[in-house]
């Protein structure tokens, strides 16, 4: 085998940091020539600026530096064109126009939408650290903000000011503790700037997060609605049809009642509500001892037996999350309580929770696997 040859053996390995797929399959080495030892290549990056250009650098250096002979690597970066552009979303894409991978019949991703009836409960919260203990867990996970007006994906998260790179119409979702994220946050000017939208355009607004973002594979796919039963639950359903909800509610009964048409509405629309989380419950008072029902009870078990008598089967109380100073530190830090405490009441609670949601009972008889032969 020429060194030449031995030279693009060694690139197809390399991958791009943000696509995950080898260099060579995108279409990112222009050229390659040697000389006595020394390799000049030249890459193109699929954007001017790209923040993976050292990554890169390292990645391509070390591949080819392996290879006996090579006594120097010397790499020149250029952008790519339109077209070669346009080829690298077709391949990331399979061939495909812009669509919703989710929504197709052969997807293998679940996807979840986290939903409450009123604001407050923590939903977001539970959201980020359901992802990040599934994630730990093994499986590849993905959060989406649906919230448009009250996002806050990005905080809990630790990727306040972060934006994806795009290309062109295509996006890469940021990455955290193993979790790939989108949030409407990530697009606005500023992060002080408030989304005035109204109907078709906040269904367009899912569609699109949903569509222009390049996921990748994903077992898991949750997505934090906004509070209530207003235009983007209903699009949840119109977007993906076999797309689940999980409802959170608190202890008070109070809120149960409202968390009721949370699922209400997504019984409604044909969607299956796999379950109920209650947050904020019952917490052991660590300087007495004491049993302490800051929010009330029973109100996890009251939403639960509500939604079972609409959907007639079974809509189980998941589990109850303990009112936990922690849990809200580790949010406002971007550290969730599953990473920072994983010890903790609360990330006890979300890992049994986490157990129990990620237990697919949903057959895969019939659905054709991506299996490449």
């Amino acid at each position: 085998m020429s060194m030449i040859d031995q030279i693009t053996v060694a690139l197809t390995a390399v991958q791009d940091p943000e696509l995950h797929r080898s260099i060579t399959e995108l279409g990112m080495v222009d050229g390659v020539s040697e000389d006595n030892g020394k390799v000049s290549l030249s890459i193109l990056l699929t954007i001017s600026g790209c923040p993976m250009q050292d990554r890169l650098r390292t990645d391509i250096t070390g591949a080819v530096s392996a290879i006996d002979g090579v006594t120097s690597v010397e790499l020149t970066f250029g952008v790519m064109s339109q077209e070669q552009r346009d080829n690298v979303k077709k391949i990331m894409r399979n061939g495909r126009e812009k669509f919703i991978p989710f929504a197709q019949p052969d997807s293998l991703t679940r996807v979840i939408g986290i939903a409450s009836g009123k604001g407050g409960v923590g939903k977001s919260s539970v959201t980020v650290n359901l992802a990040v203990a599934a994630a730990l867990k093994g499986l590849r996970v993905g959060i989406l903000d649906a919230d448009v007006y009250g996002h806050s994906i990005p905080r809990l998260m630790g990727l306040m000011g972060q934006r994806p790179t795009a290309i062109d119409q295509m996006f890469i979702p940021l990455e955290s503790f193993g979790v790939k994220a989108v949030s409407m946050e990530m697009f606005k000017p500023e992060r002080s700037d408030a989304v005035a939208y109204r109907g078709p355009l906040l269904h367009r607004v899912l569609e699109q997060l949903l569509s222009d973002a390049y996921w990748g594979d994903l077992d898991l796919l949750l997505i934090d609605l906004p509070p209530g039963t207003g235009d983007l639950a209903i699009s949840l359903g119109q977007l993906i049809p076999t797309s689940e909800i999980l409802v959170v509610t608190t202890p008070q009964v109070a809120a149960a009642e409202v968390a009721e048409r949370a699922g209400r509405i997504a019984h409604q629309i044909h969607q299956q509500v796999i379950g109920v989380v209650e947050n904020m419950s019952e917490y052991i008072d660590p300087a007495t001892g004491a049993l302490v029902s800051l929010f009330g009870n029973g109100g996890g078990e009251e939403t639960a037996k509500r939604l079972s008598q609409l959907v007639g089967s079974d809509v189980a109380l998941l589990g109850k999350i303990p009112f936990s100073v922690d849990l809200r530190l580790g949010g406002d830090a971007g550290v969730p309580v599953v990473i920072s405490d994983p010890e903790s009441a609360s990330a006890k609670a979300l890992f049994e929770i986490t157990e129990k949601l990620i237990k697919r009972s949903k057959s895969l008889l019939g659905v054709r696997l991506g299996i490449a032969t």
